[in-house]
């Protein structure tokens, strides 16, 4: 993803909460891997439309981008990922060409169904508090 100029990309993730405390997984078509809905940050938009824009195309779901609450870096592709918490404001659970299954997955659950480095992502957005900084190398945390 980085570019020949070694450049980093962007990218936001929406960690949808519900309200028992349930985070929204979505099982990527490509690898199989679940994780929080997200992708790269286009240039002509702003951080919590593009957060909104990748919440609905790959969920369905209408969002509000409540808090950041992570920053993340893959430190092998030159990622840098902005992770928000988010509340569901409409729209319904749609399967799409990206996304094979969702499932709504306790804070238990999470570390058993996602790898580490996206996994801290997804809990740490349960957390109130400063914005967690991490890196990691596309798996574990560094």
């Amino acid at each position: 993803m980085t570019g020949q100029d070694g450049r980093h990309s962007v990218s936001v993730a929406g960690v949808v909460v519900d309200d028992a405390g349930r985070v929204l997984l979505a099982q990527r078509a490509d690898n199989g891997e679940w994780q929080a809905p997200g992708g790269v940050l286009e240039l002509n938009e702003t951080i919590t439309d593009g957060v909104r824009r990748e919440v609905l195309e790959e969920t369905g779901l209408v969002v509000e981008p409540v808090a950041l609450t992570g920053v993340y870096k893959n430190m092998s592709r030159g990622i840098v990922a902005l992770v928000f918490r988010c509340k569901g404001t409409g729209g319904r659970l749609t399967i799409n060409e990206e996304v094979t299954r969702f499932h709504w997955a306790t804070p238990e659950e999470v570390p058993q169904m996602v790898t580490e480095a996206f996994a801290i992502r997804v809990l740490d957005a349960l957390h109130e508090g400063a914005p967690a900084i991490r890196q990691h190398d596309g798996v574990h945390l560094v």
